[in-house]
């Protein structure tokens, strides 16, 4: 049986959570003097909740979950370091990761001193068989699935996830930002059966929130819980606070725009199948491309010159961008260009 408590940090265990003068009133009131702020009215002269409870009551009904199992973060980033302070012992755990994959699990591992363990994908960027997996996973810490992967667009299935959920001591984190743009389920639908999985998505891709940085986590009530002790009183603000709701309160219309999305994903591929300097566009369930060419850092800083930016991954993966599926107007362009660049 999976322990939170084996991994929880000792100090975490031990410490009192910092208790905003929000926290400790529960209620309502006509007068507020308890927290030292400006009484003028400005429309952000109040502190927010400190626990976005009306937001996360729109998300539980949105996602048929409990007020209890999510967390809203300052972005997923704020999620995974968070993570990283609740359930690793610096020094001493470990964090698996499956290259090529997001930048920020590795990032956040060398920030709390953690050691990386790196199993890179196999053929067709899947993950590698179980067996090898398990050689490597006899630690305690952190797993990291990105699902839709980030450069690659390809999911990874329930089984699998599963499979090495059952086999970490740790907990196992898939990271579903590209998740509205996939026709796969959600490994949402994991969380009341596997205790040490946790979820991760955001606002910041299908529902053009970027600017805003609101992310969220789904797991365990335990888990949520140790996340709520050590994430800092106010860490969303007012403004993005009212973005998250307002675009929740307009899901359809965002629907729509994901739908345009993966059309012109499609497009894409097609257009971008016809050209010659174009070796292989790699399947996606993302909102991005992975396309092989002939010489991708010749192609990439010949679109800079036109004034196109699109992501160089050849460090990673030999020959590729990164391409973003941007409006239909932007698509034709970056289209006309590398046809213009071939001939």
């Amino acid at each position: 049986m999976f322990d939170l408590q084996k991994i929880t940090r000792k100090n975490i265990q031990i410490m009192k959570a910092y208790s905003s003068a929000r926290d400790e009133f529960k209620g309502q009131a006509d007068i507020w003097l308890d927290a030292n702020e400006n009484p003028n009215e400005t429309d952000l002269n109040r502190y927010p909740d400190p626990l976005q409870l009306s937001l996360k009551k729109i998300i539980a009904e949105q996602k048929n979950l409990s007020v209890d199992q999510i967390f809203i973060g300052n972005g997923s980033d704020e999620a995974i370091d968070l993570l990283f302070r609740a359930f690793c012992e610096p020094g001493q755990s470990k964090a698996i990761l499956f290259p090529p994959t997001y930048g920020m699990y590795e990032v956040s591992a060398a920030i709390n001193n953690v050691e990386v363990v790196k199993l890179p994908l196999v053929e067709r960027f899947e993950l590698p068989e179980l067996k090898t997996i398990k050689e490597s996973i006899n630690c305690n810490g952190l797993l990291f699935i990105c699902s839709p992967n980030n450069p690659t667009g390809n999911c990874t299935g329930f089984e699998k996830i599963r499979e090495i959920a059952n086999s970490f001591d740790g907990l196992v984190i898939v990271d579903e930002a590209y998740i509205d743009f996939s026709e796969s389920e959600s490994a949402i639908a994991l969380i009341q059966t596997i205790p040490n999985l946790a979820v991760l998505q955001t606002f910041s891709k299908a529902f053009g929130l970027a600017g805003a940085r609101v992310g969220m986590a789904f797991a365990n009530p335990e888990i949520i819980a140790v996340l709520n002790k050590i994430k800092p009183p106010y860490n969303m603000n007012t403004l993005s606070i009212k973005a998250a709701t307002s675009v929740l309160s307009s899901k359809k219309d965002f629907e729509s725009q994901i739908e345009l999305i993966k059309s012109e994903r499609d497009r894409m591929r097609t257009e971008l199948s016809k050209l010659k300097n174009v070796v292989q566009i790699f399947p996606s369930e993302a909102n991005f491309l992975l396309t092989e060419f002939t010489s991708a850092d010749e192609i990439f800083q010949e679109l800079l010159k036109k004034g196109i930016v699109v992501r160089n991954r050849s460090s990673q993966i030999k020959n590729c961008l990164r391409i973003s599926i941007g409006t239909q107007a932007e698509n034709n362009q970056l289209i006309t260009t590398l046809n213009n660049l071939q001939s």
